[in-house]
C-alpha cells in the first residue's frame, strides 16, 4: 500500500492518553529542553564559533545520535536486534546517555509501550493526537501512566536485571556521565588551544566552541532528529506493510537517522535489526551492525521475517 507524503485520515484524530494532565507539567524536562536549546543559540555568537566544533556537532550527531540511540537504545536494548559484548554494549549506552534522552530503562520502557499502542489513544506519542504532542508535548505534560516504577514494571525488567542500567536508575552515574562529557569536550579543546602554541584566552575560546557546539548543539539536533521519527514518520511518507496503525517510510527521517525513518518496516517486523527493506532503502546502522558482525562483535542479529518480506509489494504503490 503506497500512501502519498502528507495523505493522513484527518477520521483518526486521537484524543491525548486519558492517563494525561495537561495542567501539570514535567517541569524536569520542560526545563532540561529549554536551557539546552537556550545555550545552543549561544553557537550563534562568533565568539562561540570554530569550524571543529561544526565537525564534532555534524559527527556528534551520528556517533552519539546513531550508536548511542538509533542502534544501541532502540535496535539492541529495545527489541533485541542483536547481541554484542557488554563491554562494547555499556559504552553505546554511555553514547546514548550522552545524548541526554533519558535512562535506558526509560527509553526503552516507553519505547515499547509505544509499539503496544502504536496510533491509539494509549500510545505515548502519537502524532495523530496533535503533531506537536507527537514530537514534543508528549513528554512535557505529566502521564499517569509513564511514572517510572509503573511502566518499568510492565515494560523495562529485563533492562534492569543488569547492575549497570539500575546504577544509573538509581545512583548519581547518570549526571556525572552528562556532566564528565561536558569536561571532555571544554578540556580537549582547552588543551589543543595550549598544545598549538595559543594563549589561555584563546585556548579557553576554542574549548568554549567545542562545548557549545559538540555538546549543546549536536544534542539539541539529535533530540529533533530522534523525535521526528515519532512525528513525521507517522504523518509523512509511503507504506511498504499494511501494519493497522500510521507508521511511515519518510526517506528524510531516514537520511537523518542513518536508516530510522524506514519506519513502516520497522513496525511491520520490529525486532528485525534491518530497517531497510528495499534495495534503495539505505540503513547505515544496519551497515554497522554487518560490521560488528564480520569482525565477531556482533551475533543473533535479526533479519527481517521472510513473512514480512513476503508481503512486500513486487512494486511501490502497489498493495501487499
Amino acid at each position: 500500500m503506497h500512501v502519498s507524503a502528507g495523505q493522513t485520515d484527518r477520521a483518526t484524530r486521537l484524543q491525548l492518553p486519558a492517563s494525561v494532565n495537561r495542567r501539570r507539567v514535567v517541569w524536569s524536562y520542560a526545563i532540561t529542553v529549554a536551557v539546552y536549546h537556550a545555550i545552543a543559540v549561544l553557537a550563534l555568537v562568533p565568539w562561540f564559533f570554530s569550524w571543529t566544533g561544526v565537525a564534532l556537532a555534524i559527527g556528534g550527531v551520528y556517533v552519539f545520535g546513531g550508536l548511542g540511540i538509533n542502534l544501541c537504545y532502540h535496535r539492541l536494548l529495545t527489541h533485541r536486534g542483536l547481541v554484542v559484548p557488554k563491554w562494547l554494549e555499556y559504552a553505546f549506552a554511555i553514547l546514548g546517555v550522552c545524548s541526554m534522552q533519558d535512562t535506558p530503562a526509560r527509553w526503552v520502557a516507553v519505547h515499547r509501550r509505544h509499539h503496544e499502542h502504536s496510533d491509539r489513544r494509549d500510545d505515548p506519542h502519537s502524532p495523530l493526537a496533535g503533531f506537536l504532542w507527537g514530537h514534543v508535548g508528549w513528554m512535557l505534560a505529566e502521564n499517569a501512566d509513564l511514572v517510572r516504577l509503573r511502566i518499568y514494571d510492565r515494560y523495562a525488567k529485563d533492562i534492569l536485571r543488569d547492575p549497570f542500567y539500575r546504577r544509573l536508575e538509581r545512583t548519581l552515574l547518570y549526571p556525572v556521565i552528562v556532566v564528565s562529557s561536558w569536561a571532555v569536550f571544554f578540556l580537549a579543546g582547552l588543551g589543543a588551544g595550549l598544545l598549538a602554541g595559543n594563549g589561555a584566552a584563546a585556548a579557553a575560546q576554542f574549548g568554549a566552541s567545542l562545548l557549545i557546539w559538540g555538546v549543546f548543539v549536536r544534542i539539541v539536533l539529535v533530540w529533533h532528529i530522534t523525535w521526528s521519527v515519532n512525528s513525521l514518520a507517522h504523518v509523512w511518507g509511503y507504506q511498504n506493510y499494511d501494519t493497522g496503525e500510521q507508521s511511515r517510510n519518510n526517506w528524510f527521517v531516514a537520511i537523518l537517522t542513518s536508516g530510522e525513518g524506514w519506519h513502516n518496516n520497522h513496525h511491520a517486523d520490529a525486532r528485525s535489526a534491518r530497517h531497510g527493506h528495499r534495495w534503495w532503502e539505505i540503513d547505515l546502522i544496519y551497515a554497522f551492525v554487518r560490521g560488528l558482525e564480520a569482525v565477531g562483535l556482533a551475533k543473533d542479529v535479526c533479519r527481517p521475517d521472510r513473512r514480512t518480506i513476503a508481503r512486500l509489494p513486487k512494486r511501490l504503490g502497489s498493495t501487499p
